[in-house]
C-alpha cells in the first residue's frame, strides 16, 4: 500500500472511531457513507481482522480494532510531520495566511500555536482575526480570509473542512458551589442544581448522558446564566454560580489548579463528541503555506490535544 495511500485509509479508519459512524466520517471526506464502509471493509480484508462492528446506532471498535487505533494515530502523525518537514526543506514559504477564529479558542490556544509556527516561518505573515460567539457558522468569511476555525458541528459540508482536534466537555463546579448544594451523584441530579449555558446556539452535544443505551438530556431547570461567550460562561462558574457542561481546552488549567471540580469523571474524560476542532477552506487544493499551517496545527493540537494530555496526567480523578 503507498504511503499516500497508506494515510488515507488509516485516516478515514481514524475518523470513523472519532464520530462513530460512517455518515458522520464521509461529511469529513466529501465522500458517501457506502465510500467510507467500502474503504473499510477493504482495510479489514488486507489485514484479515475486523477493526469496526457495525449497529444500527453506531460504529464501535472491536478489541483489535482499538488496539490498531493506536499505532495507526502514531503513524499517521508521523506522516504528517514528514511530510511538514519536507514541505519546509524543499521551499521556504511567503506570503500572508488570513485567519479568523474564536476569541476564547483563539487567545489561549491559536495564538500561541501561530507565533511558534511564524518563527520556524520567517517568510510567512499572518492576519489573525478573533471574533466573539460561534464564528461563522456558513463559512461566509471565506470570501475574505483563507481559513476559519470552527469549533462544533459542521454546518456546510461543501467547505474543506481539516480536523485539528476532538473536543472533550466535562461538567464542572466550583469547591465553593459544591460546598454550599452538594455533589450530584448522576445527571438525574442535575436538574435540582443551578447552572451556566449557552444562549441560543447551545451546542447539540451538551448536557447529554448514556442513560438505558440512550443518550439523554439532563441539565439543571434554573439557569443563573446564559451567555454566548465561552469565556463569560467560565468566569460564572468560577464565581460559585452553577454547574457548566464546558471543553476541556477552554477548562483544563482550572481543572489542574483546583478552581474548578470535575464531574462524573471517576473513570477519567469523557470520550471526545462527534464534532471538533476544524479549520475550513473553501478551495480543496489550499497554497503550501497554508497546507504547511494546517500540517503544523494537526501536529500541535492533535491526537490528543496538549490540554487534555495534561488533564490525562495531572489530574486525580475519582
Amino acid at each position: 500500500m503507498q504511503t499516500d495511500a497508506l494515510s488515507e485509509q488509516f485516516g478515514l479508519f481514524l475518523d470513523v472511531l472519532d464520530t462513530g459512524s460512517f455518515s458522520a466520517a464521509a461529511r469529513r471526506h466529501a465522500l458517501t457513507p457506502s465510500a467510507i464502509a467500502r474503504r473499510i471493509d477493504a482495510l479489514e480484508r488486507s489485514f484479515g481482522v475486523q477493526l469496526v462492528s457495525r449497529s444500527t446506532h453506531a460504529i464501535r471498535p472491536t478489541t483489535a480494532g482499538l488496539a490498531f487505533a493506536e499505532r495507526a494515530r502514531r503513524i499517521v502523525h508521523e506522516l504528517h510531520l514528514a511530510r511538514a518537514e519536507a514541505a519546509a526543506l524543499d521551499s521556504t514559504p511567503t506570503g500572508r495566511i488570513r485567519i479568523d477564529a474564536p476569541t476564547p479558542f483563539g487567545r489561549r490556544h491559536l495564538a500561541p500555536a501561530l507565533a511558534e509556527f511564524l518563527q520556524a516561518y520567517p517568510g510567512v505573515d499572518i492576519q489573525l482575526r478573533l471574533i466573539d460567539s460561534f464564528v461563522d457558522l456558513h463559512g461566509a468569511h471565506l470570501g475574505e480570509v483563507d481559513l476559519v476555525l470552527r469549533i462544533g458541528p459542521l454546518a456546510d459540508t461543501r467547505l474543506v473542512a481539516t480536523p485539528l482536534a476532538p473536543m472533550v466537555r466535562v461538567l464542572c463546579a466550583s469547591p465553593d458551589y459544591l460546598r454550599r448544594r452538594g455533589m450530584p451523584s448522576a445527571p438525574e441530579e442535575l436538574l435540582e442544581h443551578d447552572g451556566l449555558d449557552w444562549d441560543a446556539l447551545a451546542p447539540p452535544h451538551a448536557w447529554r448522558f448514556e442513560r438505558d443505551g440512550k443518550r439523554q438530556l439532563f441539565r439543571p431547570r434554573r439557569l443563573r446564566m446564559v451567555a454566548n461567550n465561552a469565556e463569560a460562561l467560565l468566569s460564572g462558574v468560577l464565581a460559585g454560580l452553577g454547574i457548566a457542561h464546558l471543553p476541556t481546552w477552554l477548562i483544563s488549567d482550572n481543572l489542574l489548579h483546583g478552581e474548578l471540580l470535575p464531574l462524573f469523571c471517576e473513570s477519567g474524560l469523557p470520550d471526545p463528541e462527534p464534532s471538533g476542532i476544524y479549520a475550513l477552506r473553501l478551495t480543496r487544493e489550499a497554497d503550501s503555506r497554508t497546507r504547511l499551517l494546517l500540517e503544523f496545527l494537526r501536529t500541535r493540537f492533535g491526537p490528543v490535544p496538549p490540554w487534555d494530555q495534561a488533564l490525562r496526567s495531572g489530574l486525580i480523578f475519582g
